[in-house]
């Protein structure tokens, strides 16, 4: 099986960006789920074992599942399992709805008794945003909203400076009170997009859902956030080639991985402007969108740890990201500048065949 990072083979017939525009979905990340099967199967090859794969559209890109295992039904399964849970956290994380948590969280500045998974979340991105100085930063949120309202609704010019100084006024995950239960903002109109860290999250808690199914073998793929569990197919570690940005299948890697996860982040999926100038990562510092970077990679523990770090390095640029990456335990990227040049850091599990 190979699993390509933000690619998949029902591209050939229809973009996600395409597909999202038709839909409405361009520019909103996480948003509420449509599901649109576009691909399952279930074969035998060999005596022993089945593969049973499927794709849907879900957190606003192709989600696709490939499980290998000797039961096609108890895999099947454990599979529409995962699906289900992969579609209960991205409604309850979706910012865009007013009777979600964030959406109350970002409406009224507070909100008790959290959701646990909420709860989780926050306090991971809250993590992350020590560890990688303030640059993943969850409040960005204004900035984010204002890049859509400029760029989405027939206006297409940039926002003025004083319109993202005023943005920026309301960014700072300095200024959430949160104590595991309860959160709260310091700032009138702060708000909190998810789109850095839940897409991981939830690959994460739909391979658990799958391990707890006897599911010992999958892939998932979310669009570039890839979780891998045990082996492929002949008992071969999972393939997985990185996204070329120009979309020419140019592969700048290809990695061999059996227990692992890895997360691509990029400007060529959500942008506003045709020279993808804008586009939906953004620096909580200057309120722009980082230029000198079109794709970062991260292998890490978990996906949700990789999605967080892949959207960090890709805002600090490829100086500080390699220094930052290497210093982290277990940890590796894979960097493509502008000028399509790529770069490495010390550990990076270069497998190209």
């Amino acid at each position: 099986m190979k699993a390509q990072s933000l690619v998949n083979k029902a591209d050939s017939q229809m973009t996600r960006r395409k597909f999202l525009k038709m839909s409405g979905w361009v520019g909103l990340g996480l948003a509420t789920p449509i599901f649109v099967p576009v691909g399952a199967e279930a074969v035998r090859f060999n005596r022993k074992y089945y593969k049973v794969s499927e794709t849907r559209l879900d957190m606003g890109t192709f989600v696709s599942m490939t499980l290998i295992h000797p039961s096609r039904d108890e895999a099947q399964e454990a599979m529409g399992l995962a699906f289900e849970e992969i579609n209960r956290l991205t409604r309850l994380l979706n910012r865009f709805s007013q009777s979600t948590a964030v959406g109350e969280l970002n409406r009224e500045g507070m909100l008790k008794d959290l959701p646990p998974e909420l709860s989780e979340v926050i306090g991971q991105a809250l993590k992350y945003f020590k560890l990688t100085g303030g640059v993943f930063d969850i409040t960005v949120e204004p900035i984010v909203d204002l890049y859509m309202k400029r760029f989405e609704k027939g206006n297409k010019t940039p926002p003025s400076e004083g319109q993202l100084e005023d943005a920026l006024n309301r960014v700072g995950a300095e200024n959430i009170v949160f104590d595991g239960r309860n959160v709260t903002f310091r700032k009138d109109g702060m708000g909190i997009t998810l789109d850095g860290i839940a897409k991981g999250y939830i690959v994460d808690r739909a391979s658990k859902v799958l391990c707890s199914g006897g599911i010992k073998n999958h892939l998932i793929n979310a669009g570039g956030d890839i979780r891998t569990m045990g082996q492929a197919k002949g008992k071969r570690p999972w393939t997985i080639a990185i996204q070329d940005p120009q979309k020419k299948r140019h592969y700048p890697d290809i990695i061999k991985m059996n227990d692992g996860a890895i997360a691509t982040s990029g400007n060529y999926e959500v942008y506003f402007d045709k020279e993808k100038m804008f586009h939906h990562i953004v620096n909580p510092t200057t309120g722009r969108s980082p230029i000198e970077l079109t794709s970062a990679s991260v292998i890490a523990k978990t996906t949700m740890e990789a999605d967080a770090l892949s959207t960090s390095t890709f805002i600090m640029g490829p100086t500080r990201a390699i220094r930052f990456i290497n210093s982290l335990p277990r940890s590796q990227c894979l960097l493509i500048t502008r000028k399509n040049k790529i770069l490495r850091s010390a550990d990076w599990k270069n497998a190209t065949t």
